[in-house]
């Protein structure tokens, strides 16, 4: 079996993300739940567990407006890998005891490579509307 490598995550996250529509991301929204079990459940991937949880919320605020400053081909990255993570018959199938998850590992660690700055931007709009939000409470 080949190694998986930077090489063929490219290929893979790329292939998902060209599948990207914007009418796919409520379905994907709605698999969060699976997916983030998913992630707990894998010793390579659980690590990406906080970065997982910022991706779907990245999607979540741009599929419902309140945040559009991402460029699409960062959301179609982000569902691209998020896509490959669920798909347990990937490159190298989920089942494979000690090396079933590399590959997702391995998408998903490119993807945050290639939208680090889109997500750094988006966590402190986010942290910006978290204290907007406290500094004006509701009664």
């Amino acid at each position: 079996m080949a190694v998986f490598n930077e090489r063929k995550a490219e290929g893979q996250l790329t292939a998902e993300a060209k599948k990207i529509r914007p009418e796919n991301l409520e379905a994907l929204l709605a698999k969060q739940r699976a997916i983030e079990d998913k992630v707990k459940g894998s010793g390579k991937l659980n690590r990406f567990k906080s970065d997982i949880k910022l991706m779907f919320d990245m999607i979540r605020d741009y599929w419902n407006g309140s945040y559009r400053d991402v460029p699409w081909k960062s959301i179609a990255a982000i569902a691209g890998a998020l896509v490959y993570v669920l798909n347990p018959l990937d490159l190298i199938p989920d089942l494979l005891i000690g090396i079933g998850f590399l590959d997702d590992a391995g998408v998903v660690a490119l993807c945050l490579k290639l939208v680090e700055t889109d997500l750094f931007r988006y966590a402190a709009w986010k942290e910006q509307q978290r204290e907007v939000t406290d500094s004006h409470p509701t009664n």
